[in-house]
């Protein structure tokens, strides 16, 4: 998925932590969301929790959009023609609908709900995502991963992962990345990463074991979850510092409610945010900038690509500012 936005923000972006692991563990910060529009004259509307001036990052995870369920007949669904990305791994995962993702390694592949598609954009690639003519109702999550500088120039790649259901203690959970309840997930990631979907049924607590070097985010997609002593409503992200050694996840409602929780170790290098690109500095981001705008073969072409390239947002005329995460309490 493409940022859309069309006066777009660059961001240096960090976490440079340092101390007590423990610190903070059992706190949990509430991220609220804002509304972004993909674009069009119906305009599908996502949900954005990262970045934002409260946190940047959740270990690697440096970007979450969440969106539905939307009503494709009335917001246009999903159209997100061909762009670019750089320095970056891009997770795809539905709950409802069926996305057609078309990339310039020849891909050709269908997002289904509980079925992850993970692109690995690194030194450049380019990619389409549009609902198929037969979906009715789209929901689900687009999340980007920052590479490590040693990776960031990585070779293109698309992994597609079928993840096993694990059911814990009246719950439902779809490890896509990393382990989690007794499951592992075989897809290749460039820092350790934890991306599962949760299902709690109702009034249901739900206690994990988690990794204790990691940080931890738990996005609500429906339902209210009690994520430790906190209650989480719908589009909230809950943030829990590296320290805990279980979460405990309480559904205090009496329907099923689904989450989606990321995690890994603080990301100990600043990286720089701009449109679909990542890099260490401004000039990385105008490099990229100019060589999609140059068609360059820095990120390939899309076969049979029924649409044309989406052109790069206009560059800012200040210079990027840093932002931080806060340090740990």
């Amino acid at each position: 998925m493409s940022n859309p936005e069309g006066d777009v923000e660059a961001l240096r972006c960090g976490v440079l932590v340092e101390g007590d692991r423990s610190a903070g563990a059992g706190r949990v910060d509430v991220l609220t969301a804002r509304d972004v529009p993909l674009g069009g004259p119906r305009a599908m509307r996502v949900r954005r929790t990262l970045p934002q001036r409260a946190r940047t990052l959740i270990g690697a995870w440096c970007f979450a959009d969440h969106y539905g369920p939307h009503q494709v007949a009335e917001s246009g669904g999903m159209d997100m023609r061909p762009h670019p990305h750089t320095g970056l791994q891009t997770v795809s995962w539905l709950f409802s609908g069926e996305i057609e993702h078309r990339d310039t390694l020849g891909t050709h592949s269908l997002v289904r709900p509980g079925e992850l598609n993970l692109m690995t954009g690194g030194y450049g690639i380019a990619h389409s995502e549009i609902s198929t003519p037969d979906t009715r109702v789209i929901h689900g999550v687009q999340l980007w991963v920052a590479l490590p500088e040693e990776h960031r120039d990585a070779a293109r790649d698309f992994q597609h992962y079928v993840p096993e259901l694990a059911q814990v203690e009246g719950a439902e959970v779809r490890v896509f990345l990393g382990s989690l309840a007794g499951r592992t997930s075989p897809i290749r990631a460039f820092t350790p990463l934890l991306g599962a979907e949760i299902v709690i049924e109702p009034r249901v607590a739900l206690t994990l074991a988690v990794d204790t070097a990691f940080e931890h985010g738990l996005l609500v997609d429906s339902g209210d979850i009690r994520l430790i002593d906190t209650v989480l409503r719908p589009a909230e992200l809950g943030y829990v510092p590296r320290g805990a050694d279980t979460l405990t996840m309480v559904n205090e409602t009496d329907a099923p409610a689904r989450a989606i929780l990321l995690g890994g170790p603080p990301f100990g290098e600043e990286i720089v945010m701009w449109w679909n690109f990542i890099g260490r500095s401004h000039e990385d981001i105008v490099k990229a900038r100019e060589d999609w705008e140059a068609s360059s073969e820095r990120f390939g072409v899309i076969e049979d690509s029924p649409r044309g390239r989406l052109p790069a947002p206009a560059l800012p005329n200040a210079v990027i500012t840093p932002r931080r995460n806060p340090p740990t309490r």
